[in-house]
């Protein structure tokens, strides 16, 4: 209250301080008493002219309304040229989504629009209008429009040394950074995922590795020669100018372009290490320390551990500049003219053959074989079909092809052609290695190989005998690298060796309790489990892995318990390490009492000890032209807007008999009760129905008669019955 009449206090001296300097006329206090109630009265209800900048009257309707309206008109018109995006950053409703969601990274739990203080809406205000004026600097440290609602540092009593120390190391992302990169992401990300190819699997949603995985089983069992190529050196280093243009070939607005390109240029402020300088030590024993009430938990050791366990391919995250969140979509923004020449490639490459079981079709989409089911050995010669097939997994590329070797060295070269014009990268015949397939591709840590497999046919033969014999096919295998989990493990102090691993004990986990221990395991091995869902060798590799951690925890639980071996730790705790171990015998009431008084915590024991338990491999079909969930239903809402679509399906429903004119004509009453336009209800009549009802419903003449339609339920009927004489 004090503060408020505060404000009013200023704004009156202000107002009467303004006035110029020239002699003023006798002061009248009649006048001036009513210019200074008058003015009170303006400041004491200020929803009588409110202001246009209030961030309460700016939202105006539902954020998630407007993103979804941005996604519908970006898929219904995938190739317009958009150049009014500076009206969607003004919208208020995106800039407030985008506080909710930095709020949950930064606070761990998310904020409902009803919780926002009043105060960082107007800060959310403040930061908007900078941006929309060319005000807002990126990476600023001591100039903040808004902060953190948990950053409770006073920048103006720092001291010099503070002050420098935040300016010259490495400090994370400013808030404020966040949001903004937050609300460029939603603006642009609806424009591109409708202009991406569907070649390209990373960093998109509804898109992963499991999704790559099952289109090269699906789509890649004919091929002979593969090209693997990484082009990932384009998103290690950012370059500006092949960034700006890949943008302005679909965005053409001037306010998002600089803004993006002042986020690439802005240098980003790093630490340098100075040598000679002593590293501090750490202590031998540190305190544990308790989180705040509004801290986020760190990670848990389950899911530190399956990081681990990323792929080559899915390692490397770019990061240019201060574009955060930005930096993937635009790394896919650039690489998508690769992906877009690939298609074009793979309809010129494109060659079908009529004695070929496989893509005989001219459009090469409509298989008349089982492509999962290649029936000959050889798959290349000149009876069989010429095609190709390409998938882009972030940096990297897979590249199929049916046909000669020359085909494959003939790509090869035109695509290191390419590369070295438009991304001015040079690469050499050793970064795309051409590979058969019988020595095996690795691709995100799964092995592409053919098996030679002789399956039983049975057929029926002249004179209806059944004849069953051997024969001959091949068929592509999908398979886990164990090498490379070993690798992974190794990496992760879980065992050592190469031939004959051994598990070693891990022992961040040696304060935890056995229960606690036991449920991180098994929450990695179920995230295991899914990971190599769709591997040949599934229940192989996740019989290893739990092998792995098993040893491992009975060795860090012989040294706890001071067991000396891990024979005598299966002994007490048998197989899955279920039961409770002790020191000492007689120390504590029996495990089942504490358990029944609710003492201590049920232990469960480690999953998958037996390869039997493992689930078996998915081998679901994956169908033609696939497209994300949320790409169907935005298809599919925008099929339906269409008036011929609706009416084509209303045809459809009259000449199947799913709808009677009956219905149509019921349909009709029951608007036209409504004062319904009778005209725009004619389509869904019949042509030799139409008139009758119209000359019953308007009379003969035309002219308006609603007393021939009465309120009851019996006049439907009778408009029925008359139409239909």
């Amino acid at each position: 209250m004090h503060r408020h009449l505060s404000v009013i206090r200023r704004r009156i001296f202000t107002c009467f301080v303004s006035f110029p300097s020239k002699p003023l006329n006798p002061p009248n206090p009649r006048k001036n008493g009513f210019f200074l109630s008058r003015f009170l009265s303006t400041m004491a209800n200020p929803h009588r002219n409110p202001d246009p900048d209030d961030p309460s009257s700016l939202m105006k309707e539902d954020g998630i309304a407007t993103c979804s309206a941005m996604w519908i008109e970006s898929f219904r018109e995938p190739n317009k040229t958009v150049t009014n995006l500076t009206t969607s950053l003004r919208r208020f409703e995106l800039w407030v989504i985008a506080y909710q969601k930095v709020c949950a990274d930064e606070m761990g739990s998310y904020m409902p629009r009803s919780a926002i203080q009043k105060s960082a809406l107007e800060d959310l205000l403040a930061l908007r209008n900078a941006v929309l004026d060319s005000r807002f600097k990126w990476g600023s440290r001591l100039e903040f429009y808004i902060r953190s609602p948990k950053d409770k540092i006073d920048l103006e009593s720092l001291s010099k040394r503070k002050i420098k120390a935040l300016l010259t190391t490495t400090q994370p992302t400013a808030f404020q950074d966040r949001i903004v990169q937050e609300v460029l992401f939603m603006i642009l990300e609806p424009i591109y995922e409708s202009r991406f190819s569907q070649k390209s699997f990373a960093f998109r949603p509804g898109r992963n590795a499991h999704t790559v995985l099952r289109v090269i089983r699906r789509s890649f069992a004919g091929y002979l020669w593969y090209l693997k190529g990484d082009v990932s050196t384009i998103l290690d280093g950012v370059k500006v100018g092949m960034v700006i243009n890949a943008l302005l070939r679909d965005v053409r607005d001037k306010k998002v372009i600089d803004l993006i390109k002042s986020a690439l240029v802005s240098p980003v402020i790093t630490s340098r290490v100075v040598e000679g300088e002593k590293k501090k030590k750490k202590r031998k024993y540190q305190k544990k320390r308790v989180l705040a009430d509004d801290e986020p938990k760190p990670d848990p050791y389950w899911l530190q551990t399956f990081f681990g366990f990323a792929p080559e391919e899915a390692e490397k995250l770019p990061s240019w500049g201060h574009c955060g969140i930005l930096s993937p979509l635009l790394a896919n923004v650039c690489l998508d003219e690769l992906d877009h020449w690939m298609e074009g490639k793979i309809k010129e490459f494109f060659h079908p053959s009529k004695s070929d079981v496989i893509w005989n079709s001219p459009d090469g989409e409509d298989e008349q074989g089982n492509t999962s089911w290649p029936e000959f050995v050889p798959t290349s010669g000149p009876d069989k079909t010429r095609k190709m097939d390409y998938i882009r997994y972030g940096g990297h590329i897979l590249i199929g092809v049916r046909g000669p070797r020359a085909d494959a060295a003939t790509l090869r070269k035109q695509l290191i052609e390419f590369c070295e014009q438009k991304y001015l990268l040079k690469l050499y015949n050793e970064c795309l290695p051409i590979e058969h397939i019988t020595k095996g591709i690795m691709f995100l840590d799964h092995v592409l190989c053919r098996r030679v497999v002789y399956p039983t046919l049975r057929y029926t033969a002249t004179g209806g005998k059944i004849i069953s014999e051997k024969g001959v096919g091949t068929l592509l295998s999908v398979t886990a690298s164990l090498k490379q989990c070993i690798k992974q493990f190794r990496k992760l102090d879980f065992l050592k060796g190469d031939r004959d691993p051994d598990p070693q004990p891990c022992f961040r986990m040696f304060h935890a309790t056995q229960a606690h221990t036991n449920a991180q395991m098994n929450k990695f091995l179920s995230t295991m489990v899914e990971w190599y869902r769709y591997a040949d060798n599934r229940k192989k590799v996740v019989n290893f892995c739990s092998y792995i951690l098993r040893g491992s925890l009975a060795k860090l639980y012989a040294a706890k318990y001071k067991l000396r071996s891990r024979a005598k730790v299966y002994k007490i705790a048998s197989r899955n390490l279920s039961r409770p171990l002790k020191e000492k015998k007689g120390q504590s009431p029996e495990y089942h009492n504490l358990l029944r008084m609710g003492l201590v915590d049920s232990i469960d024991g480690l999953q998958y000890t037996r390869m039997s338990l493992v689930p078996e491999t998915d081998y679901t079909p994956f169908p033609s032209g696939w497209r994300p969930e949320h790409e169907k239903v935005l298809l599919e809402y925008i099929r339906l807007e269409d008036t011929k679509t609706l009416e084509e399906q209303r045809q459809c429903l009259r000449e199947q008999g799913l709808i009677t004119p009956q219905d149509y004509i019921s349909m009709l009453v029951w608007n036209y009760k409504r004062n319904a336009s009778f005209a725009d209800q004619m389509p869904l009549l019949e042509a030799n129905n139409a008139q009758r009802a119209k000359e019953f419903l308007l009379g003969p003449s035309g002219e308006d008669s609603k007393s021939r339609i009465g309120d009851d339920e019996e006049s439907g009927e009778s408009i029925i019955q008359a139409a239909q004489m």
